[in-house]
C-alpha cells in the first residue's frame, strides 16, 4: 500500500471512530408516528435527547430511547478510553424510512372489502462527537 493511500485510510479510520450508529428494523409503528418523535431529538445533545424521550408520552419515544442507548453503547465500544460526558455526543442524523407493509382486508358494506395497510418502519440513528480528539 502506498504512503498516500495509507495516510488517507488512517484519516478515514480516525474520523469513523468518532461516529457511531444504531439501526432499528421492522418496527411495527407507522413511519409518520415515528417521525414526529424523531424530529424532537434531531441535532440535540445526547443527555437532552434522553430526557426528552424519557418524558414523552408516545410509544415511539420508548423505542427511540432504547435505540439511542444502543448507539451510545456502540460509541463506547469503539472508544474504550474516552468517556461519554467528555465526548459531547449529539444526534447527527436520524432517519425514519418506511418498512414492509402487511396488507389485510376489512369487510365493508354490500359485500365489498377495504384494504388495511399495517405499516412498519426502519430507523437509523447516527451519533457524532463535537470535540474531535486529535492524536
Amino acid at each position: 500500500m502506498g504512503v498516500r493511500k495509507k495516510q488517507m485510510a488512517e484519516r478515514i479510520k480516525a474520523e469513523k471512530k468518532q461516529i457511531a450508529f444504531a439501526k432499528l428494523n421492522n418496527c411495527p409503528t407507522s413511519p409518520r408516528k415515528m417521525r414526529l418523535v424523531a424530529d424532537l431529538v434531531r441535532g440535540v445533545k445526547v443527555e437532552q435527547a434522553l430526557a426528552i424521550l424519557k418524558f414523552n408520552s408516545k410509544e415511539a419515544s420508548r423505542k427511540l430511547e432504547k435505540l439511542l442507548l444502543s448507539a451510545i453503547a456502540n460509541w463506547q465500544a469503539k472508544n474504550e478510553d474516552a468517556s461519554v460526558e467528555d465526548a459531547d455526543l449529539f444526534i447527527k442524523e436520524i432517519r425514519v424510512d418506511g418498512g414492509a407493509m402487511l396488507k389485510r382486508l376489512r369487510p365493508a358494506p354490500q359485500g365489498r372489502a377495504h384494504r388495511i395497510r399495517k405499516r412498519s418502519n426502519h430507523v437509523t440513528l447516527v451519533l457524532d462527537s463535537n470535540n474531535n480528539v486529535q492524536s
